[in-house]
């Protein structure tokens, strides 16, 4: 049976009056009956836009032309911004951007979880809008029709890496080297066997991460060093899976000096990682969040506390300045070593680190079964509806909750409810500026019986 060919597309621009925006960033508008998301497009505005996907109730456009500006529009500050996927609100103010958020945190309460805190409070908003961002994963692409090496993002909605010459949302310690480094790439050997190139930066050093398929030439590897060695980044290797990165430049006696570096200074804490280990990407909203958890879990001296999804330790030895008993849980076994580390290295000795299965039942560990007064869980996008159902079990009076997904907050926030805990307050955090990223910070209070 032959597949039934695609109907061609229309090639004149239509004109679309925007009503709204999608929870992804794109203007919704409607037309004979049919839903047009607008990428690019902002809520009142009038736009000439080019239909580039239908189906048979939607279809996908994307702006070429604004007729009718709205009044929270602001030409894009990065000149790539209309075509890389790695922001897509530039065109939007900062403070329609937060109010987006806050929308759509406000949506997913009510949508999923049926409930809505009894107070809302203010965002916590990035002081650099620009320049903020820590953590990335950079695709790299070796186009032959070109004779050249892309370094980048992918484009919005389809997987062709951006042809950029820098990134104004990267830390500029990366964001302003992406010509030199794909320069370095094209230079190189293996100018086609590396595929992407992580990027992780401290208060004090960056770091790159150049995902190699095979092994390198003597003569790439001191391409790399001199890279490092020229423009102050430190430089490591991945042959294989994320255990073989390895550093190659600066040189170190073992793997446990591979580190790099932040400050918490409301706390006296300097909190070390590696380069592929889980961090926040935004260092300015992260000093205000912790900040924020830290007072309201309001942790007493004789109190126990339990951090859920630890990590290195970012809110875990916050907690443990405040006194009583801290304990941090983590299904990995390598952040799990990582937060030891912190806590030695900082001389708190009233925290202790476990791992353990964080999707399943874990009130019998011995670490659990004395409850806790007060718990901070700060979960994958993925939520932790699993382990809300039993948080009761523990007797915490508070529990803070830190999301990076407004949906299963919101669905999180609704078995919580169910199981004797009010959502007492709630707010949006801007750690990523410019796109539609919600993160967020709930906090709950047992109710009285």
């Amino acid at each position: 049976m032959s597949r039934r060919r695609r109907k061609a597309l229309p090639t004149e621009p239509v004109r679309c009056a925007v009503d709204t925006l999608s929870h992804d960033g794109r203007g919704i508008a409607r037309q004979e009956g049919k839903i047009l998301f607008v990428d690019g497009a902002l809520p009142g505005e009038t736009v000439m836009a080019k239909v580039v996907s239908s189906r048979s109730k939607f279809d996908e456009l994307r702006t070429l032309e604004v007729l009718e500006a709205a009044p929270d529009r602001q030409t894009p500050p990065c000149e790539f911004a209309d075509l890389c996927g790695g922001c897509s609100l530039q065109h939007m103010s900062g403070d329609a951007q937060i109010r987006f958020k806050e929308n759509t945190l406000r949506e997913q309460f009510a949508h999923f979880g049926g409930i809505e805190p009894e107070e809302w409070v203010a965002p916590l908003r990035s002081r650099d809008t620009l320049g903020y961002r820590r953590k990335a994963r950079m695709g790299v692409r070796y186009v032959k029709a070109r004779d050249s090496v892309l370094v980048g993002f992918r484009e919005k909605r389809n997987s062709f890496l951006t042809d950029i010459d820098r990134c104004l949302v990267l830390d500029p310690r990366i964001g302003e080297r992406i010509v030199p480094l794909r320069e370095l790439l094209y230079s190189m050997d293996a100018y086609a066997r590396i595929p992407q190139v992580e990027v992780a930066c401290g208060d004090d050093a960056a770091a790159m991460v150049f995902r190699n398929m095979d092994d390198l030439s003597s003569r790439d590897r001191e391409k790399l060093i001199a890279f490092g060695q020229n423009h102050d980044l430190h430089i490591y290797l991945q042959p294989k899976g994320p255990d073989t990165v390895h550093r190659i430049w600066p040189e170190s006696a073992g793997r446990h000096q591979e580190r790099l570096s932040y400050r918490l200074d409301a706390f006296d804490l300097s909190m070390t990682f590696h380069p592929m280990d889980f961090t926040q990407v935004n260092a300015g909203i992260n000093r205000d969040m912790v900040s924020t958890a830290v007072e309201w879990m309001d942790v007493q001296p004789d109190e126990r506390v339990l951090d859920l999804f630890c990590g290195l330790g970012n809110f875990t030895l916050p907690l443990a300045r405040k006194g009583g008993e801290v304990v941090g849980v983590e299904g990995d076994d390598a952040m799990v070593v990582r937060g030891r580390e912190n806590a030695e290295l900082n001389g708190l000795a009233n925290v202790a680190f476990h791992g353990a299965d964080l999707h399943g039942d874990f009130t019998g560990q011995s670490w659990a079964k004395e409850g806790f007064d007060k718990i901070l869980i700060d979960p994958p996008r993925t939520g932790a509806e699993e382990i809300c159902k039993y948080l009761t079990a523990f007797g915490a009076s508070r529990i803070v909750y830190v999301s990076c997904n407004p949906a299963t907050l919101a669905r999180d926030a609704g078995v919580m409810a169910r199981n004797g805990y009010r959502l007492v307050r709630a707010g949006v955090m801007d750690m990523f500026p410019h796109t539609t990223h919600v993160e967020s910070i709930a906090l709950f209070e047992r109710t009285e019986r």
